[in-house]
């Protein structure tokens, strides 16, 4: 399942752009009681109708309309290296990826119930080499210390404009900026690439062919714009000028939602 349906990306697009339901019904002749409804999630509109809703919000109509009628999902498996665990209670994910040696890893995003993070990690059984948080909010590292307490030697990584969400951790947090890499294992490195609009420090980091992207973009959608100083168009630069022009079989690992690629997204998210 998507992590975002209509009713999602339609809010996120009216929110960021500041155009109303009063002034989508005026510029498209839509009832403005159904744009309420669909807003709520309640129904979905046609082809033509979704078609003109984009029109008006800077979407792609044909995406759109696809989003609308369900007729994209898609069909990405985790690369070798790459383990999933659910974020609980949060809906979020997190992720390890190791080495060859299949014992060094790095953990994306700690967050949720330690012991579940434990025993991902100890199913390896993993070093844990590195602590990689894409962003600042809670459902993405409320148990950095937790994990930091048990991995004393695993070295955080996280956007300077973020890092005072992990407290007294932020002073250990390796300054990494933008387009920079951290070393992991013999040959292999994890690049930063600094995707503001989220929120200020939200962060993408690659290794090798995959792609972990925080909430910055998801599976047919991009994460709502949250940030203090980043703004809406922010995230859309980011997407358009950082990510999409990595290789399109790149694989994208979500913050929420399911698995992608760039080629997915460039030919299937609407707000592109």
């Amino acid at each position: 399942m998507l992590e975002d349906d209509f009713s999602d990306v339609f809010r996120k697009a009216k929110r960021g752009t500041g155009v109303s339901d009063a002034t989508i019904a005026a510029q498209t002749g839509l009832n403005l009681a159904k744009l309420q409804a669909w807003t709520n999630g309640d129904g979905v509109p046609s082809d033509a109708e979704a078609r003109a809703i984009a029109r008006c919000l800077d979407l792609d109509p044909g995406k759109l309309a696809d989003l609308a009628g369900q007729r994209w999902h898609p069909h990405v498996a985790l690369p070798n290296e790459v383990r999933h665990h659910p974020h609980d209670p949060h809906p979020s994910n997190g992720y390890l990826f190791h080495l060859e040696d299949g014992k060094t890893a790095a953990l994306i995003d700690p967050a949720g119930l330690p012991a579940n993070l434990m025993r991902a990690i100890g199913e390896g059984p993993y070093a844990l080499r590195y602590i990689l948080i894409t962003h600042k909010h809670a459902d993405h590292c409320d148990a950095t210390a937790d994990v930091a307490r048990v991995f004393p030697d695993a070295q955080i990584v996280m956007h300077q404009a973020d890092a005072f969400a992990i407290g007294a951790l932020a002073h250990k947090a390796l300054p990494v900026k933008d387009g920079e890499s951290v070393p992991f294992g013999d040959g292999a490195e994890v690049r930063m690439l600094h995707t503001p609009g989220h929120t200020d420090g939200s962060s993408c980091f690659m290794f090798r062919s995959t792609l972990f992207t925080g909430d910055t973009l998801f599976a047919g959608s991009v994460g709502g714009a949250f940030g203090d100083v980043s703004t809406y168009a922010d995230i859309l630069d980011s997407v358009r000028n950082k990510l999409f022009r990595l290789d399109d079989e790149t694989v994208i690992m979500p913050g929420h939602g399911p698995p992608s690629t760039i080629a997915e997204e460039k030919a299937h998210n609407p707000f592109f």
